[in-house]
């Protein structure tokens, strides 16, 4: 497998575990509930994964 979709799975996989964390804040209050904060970073982390699928689609 190429280096390039190596770093580009990598990156989705980071960027899953954090929106599932940061989701889980928001629906639990785990790490206090900072609404607007744990918006962003959802939005953030689905913003990279959205990246990651139109790159791997243009490496394939």
């Amino acid at each position: 497998m190429e280096t390039e979709k190596i770093l580009c799975f990598a990156s989705m996989i980071v960027a899953g575990l954090v929106a599932l964390l940061f989701l889980l804040d928001l629906i639990l209050g785990i790490f206090g509930r900072y609404l607007v904060l744990d918006i962003l970073f959802v939005l953030g982390a689905g913003f990279v994964i959205w990246q990651g699928i139109e790159t791997y689609r243009e490496l394939r």
